[in-house]
């Protein structure tokens, strides 16, 4: 008789979703992220269970939420925006540039240069490994950290935000749901998602969906939102997809390496955090928005945790997406500088 049995992935969406239900009864901030993401990381380091990732979740998952965040843009949420943008460039600037320090501590526990460069530079995983192997860092390394960075931002910062600062005043923005609108944007964003990535283009099936809707929510000043349950959709998609690279293993792995690169993590938080004190009191920008757009996490994190702490998702995003900018375009150039400096010394 066939095999009946079903794939072991369903095992993972089931304890991600149980995982992301508890969280939200206990009424923790992200609950389908942050819950689904802790039980299956459990599954996987406390029994024999290696849950593999949902085929094609995360990507699922990202297109939800780039849908999402991109609605949140509005001609006068952008002219606020782009009213700041000497501030806004000035804080992407320096967050990218504080990751120094990490580099500094991966030195110190004996990694090669590009290893600890790469390793340290808040861009995506993937983009970060890509740049890595061009310039001969250790790949597991750079790929680890990366994971672990983002995991340390996404379990800390929603909850720290939640305690410290409860939930923040709430930003006027649409509760509407216009399936028409939603059934011109959703298709075009599975296209562009997928144009983006056939030209290689970082974190495509959440930039893409993202242009896709804020164009039409400008252009059309549409003031919609996605309807209810798509968004914890989309962080239990995006969650059960993180988890899956972790387990025993990873953990036990240079144990120097990785207390180092969450030292580096903690650090960089901190002085994000003050940075954004700083901004915000030139500014008159919101504290808590600028923090979050400050912090090293991924995109699709900080822009959810904004929008689940009802802080300015626009505001987020820019910060969040023109760091990611730099680090792409100036990381390569400036480790070529580093090592061409030394060399001539």
């Amino acid at each position: 008789m066939p095999d009946r049995s079903l794939p072991l992935f369903w095992a993972t969406g089931l304890v991600g979703l149980a995982g992301g239900f508890l969280a939200s009864k206990v009424g923790w901030p992200l609950p389908w992220m942050v819950g689904s993401l802790l039980a299956i990381i459990l599954v996987r380091c406390l029994t024999p269970w290696q849950l593999p990732e949902i085929p094609n979740g995360r990507k699922c998952g990202q297109w939800i939420i780039g849908v999402g965040i991109g609605l949140h843009f509005t001609p006068a949420i952008i002219e606020q925006v782009s009213g700041h943008f000497g501030l806004i460039l000035f804080g992407a600037l320096f967050t990218t540039a504080s990751s120094v320090i990490s580099v500094w501590l991966l030195r110190r526990s004996g990694e090669d240069r590009a290893t600890a460069f790469f390793a340290s530079m808040p861009g995506g995983s993937g983009e970060m490994v890509n740049l890595g192997a061009r310039n001969g860092a250790v790949l597991s390394q750079v790929a680890a950290a990366q994971s672990l960075r983002v995991l340390a931002v996404v379990l800390c910062v929603p909850a720290l935000f939640k305690l410290l600062l409860g939930d923040g005043v709430p930003v006027s923005h649409a509760s509407s749901v216009s399936w028409g609108w939603l059934a011109l944007i959703t298709p075009l964003a599975v296209l562009v998602g997928y144009g983006w990535q056939r030209l290689r283009q970082p974190n495509p099936w959440l930039f893409g969906p993202l242009l896709v809707a804020a164009t039409v929510s400008l252009a059309a000043d549409l003031q919609i939102t996605l309807p209810e349950g798509a968004s914890q959709m989309g962080q239990w998609l995006i969650g059960s997809g993180l988890a899956c690279h972790f387990n025993r293993a990873f953990f036990r792995r240079a144990p120097s390496f990785l207390g180092r690169t969450l030292l580096a993590t903690a650090l960089s938080m901190v002085i994000a955090a003050l940075a954004a004190w700083g901004l915000s009191n030139l500014s008159q920008l919101d504290l808590r928005s600028l923090t979050l757009g400050m912090m090293p996490g991924g995109i699709a994190e900080m822009s959810l945790t904004a929008e689940t702490l009802q802080l300015s998702v626009p505001l987020v995003t820019a910060m969040q997406v023109m760091r990611l900018l730099f680090v792409l375009f100036l990381a390569e150039p400036l480790f070529r500088l580093w090592n061409a400096r030394d060399q001539n010394q």
